[in-house]
């Protein structure tokens, strides 16, 4: 079975979603959820599945302790699912190809530091775009840069406020998300 290590600073939505997604479908599990903010909601979820989590930080994740610490877990991926840290160069190199994210723009676009959550949306719906959609890609040394694995779109609509936007997107967050770690087990 593999091992999927979750990285999220929010609610954890899309980590509940691949959490239920994999204990349903059978060919992976979450054996880990590591989290910057002390009260996200990610840590509920985690002790609510049973899952260990890890509180880090900028610092720790700098450390090379984290690396190890990680690969005890031997894990086939490492998912960001929400994480609002930037991961390390060297634990980048560590798990060079195992490393994915979500992100809730169309890429190259609307990437970036700082283009997350309503952020992005906003900037999305201020430029009069008609779609908008997600991009699951791998994850390199520079911020939603990575190799693209997979976009999925999502009409703007004239009356789109940030919220809006997002909710249509987390919709396409929670469906696609699950099933293109899915694919990409399949390949290892």
């Amino acid at each position: 079975m593999h091992r999927l290590i979750i990285f999220a600073s929010g609610r954890g939505s899309n980590a509940k979603a691949i959490i239920d997604y994999f204990k349903e479908e059978g060919s992976a599990q979450v054996v880990l959820i590591v989290t910057n903010k002390a009260d996200a909601g990610i840590i509920d979820i985690a002790k609510a599945e049973g899952i260990p989590h890890l509180l880090t930080s900028n610092k720790k994740l700098s450390e090379s302790s984290i690396i190890d610490e990680l690969k005890a877990y031997h894990p086939s991926l490492i998912v960001l699912a929400g994480f609002l840290l930037k991961i390390p160069g060297s634990v980048i190199e560590a798990f060079r190809e195992r490393i994915i994210n979500i992100h809730p723009a169309l890429l190259p676009r609307w990437g970036g530091q700082g283009m997350w959550g309503h952020h992005v949306h906003r900037a999305v719906i201020e430029a009069g775009e008609l779609q908008s959609g997600i991009t699951i890609h791998l994850v390199d040394e520079e911020y939603d840069h990575g190799a693209t694995l997979l976009q999925a779109t999502c009409p703007v609509l004239s009356d789109d406020v940030a919220d809006t936007l997002a909710a249509r997107i987390q919709k396409l967050e929670h469906f696609y998300y699950p099933r293109a770690i899915q694919f990409l087990l399949k390949e290892r």
